[in-house]
């Protein structure tokens, strides 16, 4: 984590390590813990008089945006030297993580997967599967139909009587 690799070179400034060798140290030591990408600033009276700022970097590293949010780990020390004081910033980049454990769980948004193309059917083949579920449905739909009961005579059916009014009829 950014924290620790901040108090890491904190105390080799401390201890009298030259800045770039300790800066360098610890931006390959992040590296080699399967981070993305790793910066290190480093600001404030490095050798003289003048104060300067010193960037050491490796990998990729995004700044803006909500993966510059969710990706990124940062941590600031400030370090009292003899001279005044020396400020630290660490930035990790860390990797994409499934699980969430080592990186966050949210894959970056310019990644792009690639899906395997589904296996395309035969025209025909899907036209001749259509056409024999359809004589299924169709049978299946003629045995479920009930039998009609036996059809009557048409003599034997009573007969109404039909008014050439229909309001006659109605009693209008």
């Amino acid at each position: 984590c950014a924290q620790a690799q901040a108090e890491s070179l904190k105390f080799k400034l401390l201890g009298g390590l030259a800045v770039r060798r300790a800066c360098y140290g610890v931006v390959r030591f992040v590296m080699e813990a399967s981070a993305k990408g790793c910066e290190v600033i480093v600001t404030g009276k490095l050798r003289g008089q003048r104060a300067k700022a010193m960037k050491f970097g490796d990998g990729y590293m995004i700044k803006t945006g909500h993966a510059g949010q969710v990706y990124t780990d940062t941590a600031v020390r400030h370090v009292l030297m003899r001279q005044g004081v020396i400020g630290i910033k660490v930035s990790i980049f860390l990797p994409h993580d499934p699980k969430g454990v080592i990186g966050p769980k949210i894959p970056l948004d310019d990644v792009v997967t690639i899906l395997e193309p589904k296996e395309e059917i035969d025209p025909a083949a899907l036209l001749a599967a259509q056409e024999a579920a359809a004589a299924q449905a169709a049978a299946l739909a003629a045995m479920q139909q009930p039998m009609a009961p036996p059809a009557m005579d048409p003599a034997a059916a009573p007969v109404v009587p039909v008014a050439a009014d229909p309001m006659e009829g109605a009693g209008f």
